[in-house]
């Protein structure tokens, strides 16, 4: 008998083991093993499929970078509306480059390089910087910032 995993957030996880189910003065309580290790490798598989991904695939890996919605809307310069809609569409297709750049950072974050991460932030503050003139100065034929 399989475990229909319906607190990921996601409608197509099915547990063959890996859990314990026990009763409780509540009613019937599951146990997970490992529940870390078994997000990290939906997470995994989720950037890895061949399609684009759905907002409830978009949620899971969302949470799994400890990201709000306003967070993750700034770092892909998108409004929070918008993420909102995406991720209310459980299944419909998020396409095209946000559907890119969630994978790509989802893969940054769990790599804990967070080089991604910290450039698309860098980049998503961009508005907010006025344009500066940039001095150069060639040196011993090589180009470099003057001081």
């Amino acid at each position: 008998m399989s475990y229909h995993y319906v607190d990921s957030g996601l409608d197509n996880v099915y547990l063959e083991n890996g859990y314990i189910v026990h009763q409780t003065p509540y009613g019937e309580g599951v146990s997970i093993h490992d529940t870390e290790g078994l997000h990290r490798m939906l997470g995994d598989w989720l950037v890895d499929l061949p399609r684009p991904l759905n907002g409830a695939e978009l949620r899971f890996l969302r949470v799994q970078m400890d990201m709000t919605q306003k967070t993750l809307a700034s770092i892909m310069g998108e409004d929070e509306q918008a993420l909102r809609r995406w991720e209310k569409g459980r299944n419909k297709p998020i396409r095209g480059s946000a559907d890119r750049f969630v994978r790509a950072l989802y893969k940054d974050f769990m790599g804990e390089d967070g080089s991604i991460r910290k450039m698309a932030e860098r980049l998503a503050d961009l508005d907010q910087v006025e344009v500066v003139p940039i001095r150069l100065r060639e040196d011993h034929d090589h180009w470099q910032i003057a001081a």
